[in-house]
């Protein structure tokens, strides 16, 4: 495949290099279904904060990570198959705390997510998904939540910083596409 000289060059970066380079990868493979996923404003969003880095830069680098399991996912959908997703909020698992508050000294001016029961992970987002022909087979406006999250044991995730998000989002892709 040819990628387009920007790509080559090394002149795109960060979120919009992933999703360009992301979209070109997917629209020109013959054996993947075409999935496309566009993020809202993380400032927007109700929880994408970061412990240790810039708010934008946890974001781009979250948003890439879920688009590139989205991706994973869907790569069990039927050959020329369409998935276009647009997330319009999410809430990571857990909540960004001063250290002081966790009690990990009264000076700390570092930050930790905090998981606790309470601060469940949820995502919304739209999606629709079509056949090889463009046909619309599948459209809806999705809320998903998982409040027992740290009741479910998954152990293909067990060191990943998003393993709560990426197992709700497995479920209600395996629940959505695959049993159906």
């Amino acid at each position: 495949m040819k990628l387009p000289l920007l790509v080559k060059s090394g002149m795109l970066s960060g979120l919009l290099g992933t999703l360009l380079l992301s979209n070109i990868v997917m629209a020109n493979s013959d054996n993947l279904p075409a999935v496309q996923v566009k993020w809202g404003d993380y400032k927007e969003f109700t929880d994408v904060k970061s412990a240790n880095e810039s708010r934008k830069r946890f974001a781009q680098r979250t948003f890439a990570d879920l688009e590139k399991y989205i991706v994973k996912l869907a790569s069990d959908l039927p050959k020329g198959h369409q998935l276009n997703i647009e997330v319009t909020d999410l809430d990571l698992a857990g909540r960004v705390l001063p250290a002081s508050f966790a009690g990990l000294g009264m000076h700390s001016a570092d930050s930790i997510r905090v998981i606790k029961q309470i601060d469940i992970p949820r995502i919304k987002f739209t999606y629709i998904y079509a056949d090889q022909d463009g046909v619309e087979l599948k459209r809806d406006d999705v809320n998903i939540k998982d409040m027992s999250f740290l009741s479910r044991h998954n152990p293909v995730f067990r060191s990943d910083s998003l393993k709560y998000e990426k197992n709700m989002l497995r479920n209600w892709f395996n629940e959505t596409f695959l049993e159906s």
